[in-house]
């Protein structure tokens, strides 16, 4: 109820800042009301949000309402002075809003972050970088080379175009960050950029000396205007709660970050294109120095993305041998282990056991039980048994309810003592059946796993609960069952 009154009112204010006489007192009350509703339903919003990221919802209502004051300070020096000579207090107003603003985006930065996202840090980087160079050559040093200006209006010109220029580092690293993407972030985001378009609209309008006629001047009013109304909307919307929770993933490089990189890396190459073709380079050194940080920011971008490619590998590479339900390595895992602990043992003259496992009746308990149930005795086995092994014993699933146990060193004793502790740690009452085939020094290791797997089957059809020893292998040509 209290957000669509204040959309109401607020409405109603933009509406009228198109229907009262221009430069009249009805426009300034018009415009410093819909600044001050803005703030003070932030300050509300913030108030509710239960301490939930208000400190950076007090700074956006502090530049809001800063921003607002400066246009009252201004109306009261034209109409009771009859002039306003810059800069004055008024500027002070104006300029609040920058720090105040960006201050509140970093606070909401850290908070949705959680921890050091350098790839957002970069991207950030490298869009201010290039845009801050646009704005250098077209609006700060126009403003410091400015003749006839006293030091504190050289010092008022600069501010502004640096203001936005910091304005747009923090909205660029908000939007290339992580996080949760909520209404209310979308409006944050959105009133940023209406600031940063109609400042843009303005700075282009003076350098090229065009002065607005009314039309024009009351629809970059309106532009101010509804940069706060969004700021207002967002702070009392639900979802300002919200706006500082981590996405808990990190963001993606799409293709409309990747087109603003690129035209950002452009932007030093370009403007000096430009002044080439009009006759005259100016800002030589502003664009070297700019080449070199974008130049160093794309390599260390590349630097990251290869790390990040190479850690998603290796991801997928573990994820590829490990069975997603036990977290045992699969099949594809063992099939790589066997070779080699076979060699091994080839070489250093150890014996070597396999043992194949499977759980029995494990279709009637699935049927009993239901298949969530399965699932569970097949992850509390694995993580039972695991427990039992010894440290250079290798568990791994091998499909359905059947494992399979890599026992390197072990002698047919300890082999059996080994199983004999799995079966006593056999969760939920339940039992398995065991093959056991010790290596001959001779045979493959398709040829072990297939006398185990024999040996299993002879324990099944004895009545389950037990360990078959599997027979010495007589014949290299041995078949599975």
């Amino acid at each position: 109820m209290m957000l669509r009154g204040y959309l109401a009112t607020a409405g109603t204010c933009l509406a009228l800042s198109f229907v009262v006489p221009d430069g009249s007192w009805w426009q300034v009350a018009v415009q410093v009301l819909t600044g001050y509703l803005a703030a003070a339903a932030v300050v509300v919003g913030a108030l509710r949000h239960h301490g939930t990221g208000r400190a950076a919802w007090l700074a956006f209502a502090a530049g809001i309402g800063g921003n607002a004051t400066g246009i009252l300070v201004e109306a009261y020096h034209l109409h009771v002075n009859g002039e306003y000579e810059a800069p004055g207090w008024a500027d002070v107003g104006y300029l609040l809003l920058y720090p105040a603003f960006a201050t509140g985006l970093v606070l909401l930065i850290r908070r949705r972050s959680r921890g050091q996202d350098w790839g957002a840090l970069v991207d950030a980087t490298t869009v201010t970088t290039g845009l801050g160079l646009l704005a250098w050559v077209f609006m700060i040093r126009p403003a410091i080379t400015e003749a006839g200006l006293s030091p504190l209006a050289h010092l008022a010109g600069v501010a502004y175009p640096v203001g936005d220029v910091l304005l747009l580092a923090m909205l660029t690293r908000l939007l290339v960050g992580g996080g949760t993407r909520s209404t209310a972030y979308r409006l944050i985001g959105a009133s940023a950029c209406l600031f940063l378009a109609g400042d843009v609209t303005w700075a282009g309008l003076n350098t090229v000396a065009v002065e607005p006629g009314p039309a024009a001047h009351r629809v970059l009013g309106a532009v101010y205007l509804l940069a706060y109304v969004l700021v207002g909307h967002a702070g009392l919307h639900r979802s300002a709660a919200e706006i500082g929770e981590s996405a808990g993933v990190p963001p993606k490089l799409g293709p409309g970050l990747l087109v603003l990189l690129t035209l950002a890396s452009l932007m030093a190459p370009l403007l000096l294109l430009g002044q080439i073709a009009a006759g005259e380079v100016t800002d030589a050194l502003p664009i070297a120095i700019c080449s070199i940080v974008l130049f160093l920011l794309v390599v260390i971008r590349m630097a990251q993305l290869l790390r990040q490619l190479e850690a998603q590998t290796a991801r997928v590479r573990e994820l590829s041998r490990t069975d997603e339900l036990t977290g045992l390595p699969n099949r594809r895992a063992w099939a790589a282990e066997l070779p080699a602990a076979v060699e091994r043992a080839r070489r250093d003259g150890a014996g070597l056991a396999v043992a194949m496992l499977d759980l029995d009746h494990f279709k009637r308990f699935n049927d009993e039980y239901g298949h969530p149930a399965g699932d569970r005795l097949l992850k509390s086995a694995a993580a039972a048994w695991s427990e039992q092994l010894r440290g250079t014993d290798h568990l791994a699933r091998y499909g359905g309810e059947e494992f399979i146990a890599l026992l390197p060193g072990a002698d047919p004793g300890e082999s059996l003592q080994v199983l004999r502790r799995l079966m006593a740690a056999t969760p939920l009452g339940q039992t398995f059946s065991a093959g056991l085939a010790q290596w001959n020094g001779v045979e493959t290791s398709d040829e072990l796993v297939a006398r185990a797997d024999a040996a299993l089957y002879t324990a099944k059809r004895a009545g389950r609960n037990r360990v078959e020893v599997a027979q010495p292998a007589t014949d290299s040509r041995l078949t599975p069952r």
